[in-house]
């Protein structure tokens, strides 16, 4: 057969899980040759060339069309689950939509379950449509109100002033868009009529309650009636509740558990959220023996991307945790917002998959009329540096021009800062195209600055420990928090940082520890991530991530082995001053300020940044509590806004590292002083003669950095007649000889309103 269709689905969890469904129902196993195979991220089980089946992830096809740009090999290609809108499918729906114009042989399928499907075949030019209808069973809904009816006579919520309530605005944490704004505004003003249209049908009691609850907050107390209810007085079947976040997920857990009945073993209770240890996500399927019921509490990611067969009831706190980048600010946001109808509908499905179903929605009836049809699509709340390099590398033309044919073009502002800030990474040139180092950062498949760090490891020969902080921002946390355990996990964290002050550092402990734990054998690994907190699954993934970047970097020339551990490649891995300075060439100009606090009621630092003033260091981050820093700087990668402005993970770096690694160097006479400053606001006191030492050895290893980029080559430590090698050997003898005494004579000079 010449048929050879591709499934696209946007999870790394389903194709496989599919792959392996769909062969068992042909009666074949899944790859080896045979019709049916899958292909994600670092694994692969392929199927044969002709007459088969691929079910592949959103970035795998767009890794094929830098080498195959028609998709010549492919006849069929359905792209599913395309109501989730993630920026990745939404570029290849953009891509295949002009691809139809040059292979009219092409077949092109789009599927959902939740579907706008007007709007899909509207951009396709007006495709046809086909409506599949599926099996579930019936599912009772039932809305706030109906919740508080049923629990009247144990339930009693905080009273609330709902004038002031309304006076904070609708969505606390992070900027409201105009449309919530409005659709707040409708809410206000239609309040008090829909209270009046409930009178008759419920009681009194229950529209009081209606009118003290504050509905932007989850209520765990009343989740934690409700499952009393059902456990009491409903029939047999597992309870998925639905929650914005861990803190949310942890508190009800605690509430739970401080209930002597919910002790018992015919109960078991099962939070599954990215942050718990992989062992709940297996457990969450397994069946439970007869008069054992299973309450399984979950963010959004047991919406789609999970299955769990046996629930019956579902209670929908209502609210899902949502990113938005904010481009006038520069700062990405993340806040509970409602969700939409589409999310709703979802839920509600979880409930009826085995038998008939209930479905408890914890907003009430106004509420659920105002929800938004569906989720904002990724595309219109995330940064845009990475796709904008996407763009570049597959040749797809103008970086505006292609975003503005997508289904929902991103906003002017937010393509040009991205822009904006690839020139001044120098990835793009003036005239919008890949310099040398864009080709490489966008062939890396990471974040450009990421990928920047990654480029810095190589050239300084510390790979090893520099691929493992690459891995674990582009990829996650390797870290899990057991609930009950927190406190214990901290601990555990702060040891293998070893005073560091940095948790990207920590990482890499952790993962080196992990390494001489799996060389001994499954045990001890198993073992090892026990005592330290640590998924297993994770460390892995970040094992698997480094090969495929030490790939990319010999097929580039930059080092001489796929293997990251080559010694030739990490001659400085144990140089902990110069990891952290290649940490900042990756980072910058994401940098902090520490300043003491001369708090009387305990010591601490307070940290600002040159745009948001003050910020917070979050509190998982193992510098959250540290008081006697070396150096009054940090770098960061994930700041965002909540309900305060976080630094999610920072490191402490040197003078040396901003003014080598940082931004644009000058020369200055200040108030009779001679200063040395970095992009003008970063500003440090120094002899006029050392200033110009350091301006000049930076531009050497500009220079040298650009040779390297447009002509990749290991560096040759052994030649010390060589100029690369001298240049770079003084850079790390300068950066590792400074001592704490030396800082004093280079100490920061504050600017601007955060360093006044």
């Amino acid at each position: 057969s010449s048929c050879s269709s591709v499934t696209e689905q946007p999870g790394f969890l389903s194709p496989p899980q599919v792959a392996e469904r769909v062969a068992a129902e042909r009666a074949e196993c899944c790859g080896n040759g045979r019709s049916t195979g899958y292909q994600i991220r670092l694994q692969s089980r392929l199927p044969r060339k002709q007459g088969s089946i691929l079910y592949c992830t959103t970035g795998i096809v767009l890794q094929w069309l830098q080498s195959d740009k028609h998709l010549s090999s492919i006849s069929h290609i359905v792209l599913d689950e395309i109501h989730e809108r993630n920026l990745q499918s939404d570029v290849l729906m953009s891509i295949i939509k002009d691809l139809l114009n040059i292979r009219l042989d092409l077949r092109v399928i789009l599927m959902s379950a939740t579907l706008n499907a007007e709007k899909f075949s509207e951009y396709f030019d007006h495709c046809p449509m086909i409506h599949i209808p599926g099996f579930t069973f019936p599912v009772v809904e039932y809305l706030l109100e109906d919740v508080i009816e049923k629990l009247r006579q144990v339930y009693t919520p905080e009273k609330m002033d709902r004038r002031l309530h309304w006076r904070k605005g609708f969505m606390q944490g992070h900027v409201s868009r105009p449309e919530k704004e409005e659709k707040e505004e409708i809410y206000r003003q239609q309040w008090p009529g829909y209270l009046r249209q409930l009178q008759g049908r419920y009681s009194a009691s229950t529209i009081d309650a209606l009118e003290m609850m504050d509905d932007d907050k989850v209520d765990l107390d009343l989740i934690a009636a409700l499952i009393k209810h059902i456990v009491l007085e409903e029939e047999d079947g597992a309870i998925l509740v639905f929650l914005p976040g861990w803190d949310n997920i942890s508190t009800l857990h605690e509430i739970l558990m401080c209930q002597v009945m919910f002790k018992s073993d015919r109960f078991i209770i099962i939070p599954l959220h990215s942050l718990m240890p992989t062992v709940n996500q297996t457990q969450v399927f397994k069946k439970t023996p007869p008069g054992v019921r299973k309450i399984v509490i979950a963010t959004n990611i047991a919406e789609t991307s999970i299955t769990i067969d046996d629930v019956v009831f579902v209670i929908d706190g209502g609210k899902i945790k949502e990113t938005h980048f904010d481009t006038q600010n520069n700062i990405s946001t993340m806040a509970a917002e409602w969700v939409s109808k589409a999310n709703a509908k979802q839920r509600k499905g979880r409930a009826g998959r085995v038998q008939p179903g209930h479905c408890y929605h914890l907003y009430n009836g106004l509420r659920a009329s105002l929800l938004d049809d569906y989720q904002l699509p990724e595309i219109l709340r995330t940064p845009l540096e990475e796709l904008c390099l996407q763009i570049k590398i597959l040749k797809l033309g103008g970086i505006a021009y292609f975003l503005s044919k997508l289904m929902d073009p991103p906003s002017r502002d937010a393509v040009m800062l991205a822009i904006n800030h690839l020139m001044e990474l120098n990835a793009l040139d003036r005239q919008e195209e890949l310099t040398p180092l864009g080709v490489h950062l966008a062939r890396l498949p990471v974040e450009p600055h990421i990928g920047k760090m990654i480029l810095f490891g190589a050239l300084f020969c510390c790979l090893d420990p520099v691929l493992t902080i690459a891995a674990s921002l582009s990829f996650k946390d390797p870290f899990v928090i057991p609930l009950g355990k927190e406190k214990m996990a901290d601990a555990r964290r702060k040891e293998l940082s070893r005073n560091s002050k940095s948790d990207h550092l920590t990482v890499v402990n952790a993962f080196t520890g992990w390494e001489e734990a799996r060389s001994c054998g499954f045990r001890n690994e198993k073992d090892y991530c026990w005592e330290y907190f640590l998924s297993s699954n994770t460390m892995q993934m970040l094992h698997n991530m480094k090969g495929q970047f030490a790939e990319h970097l010999l097929a580039a020339g930059f080092v001489n082995s796929r293997n990251p551990k080559d010694p030739k490649s990490n001659t400085n891995s144990g140089n902990e001053k110069l990891l952290k300075a290649v940490i900042c060439a990756g980072l910058y100009p994401k940098v902090a300020k520490i300043r003491p606090s001369f708090s009387k009621r305990r010591r601490m630092v307070k940290v600002c940044t040159k745009t948001d003033g003050s910020v917070n260091i979050h509190p998982k981050s193992v510098n959250v509590e540290e008081t006697e820093f070396h150096y009054n700087w940090l770098v960061y990668h994930l700041k965002m806004r909540t309900s305060s402005i976080y630094l999610y993970d920072c490191t402490e770096v040197s003078p040396y590292c901003l003014l080598f690694f940082g931004g644009d160097i000058s020369i200055q006479k200040d108030k009779d002083q001679d200063t040395i400053a970095v992009d003008e606001w970063i500003v440090f006191q120094s002899p006029e003669k050392i200033a110009n030492l350091v301006k000049k050895l930076r531009q050497e290893l500009d220079d040298l950095l650009q040779e390297k980029i447009e002509t990749p080559q290991p560096v040759d430590w052994n030649d010390i007649k060589c100029r690369d090698t001298a240049v770079l050997t003084a850079i790390i003898d300068l950066i590792t000889t400074q001592e704490n005494e030396g800082v004093r004579n280079y100490a920061p000079r504050f600017q601007g309103e955060c360093y006044s």
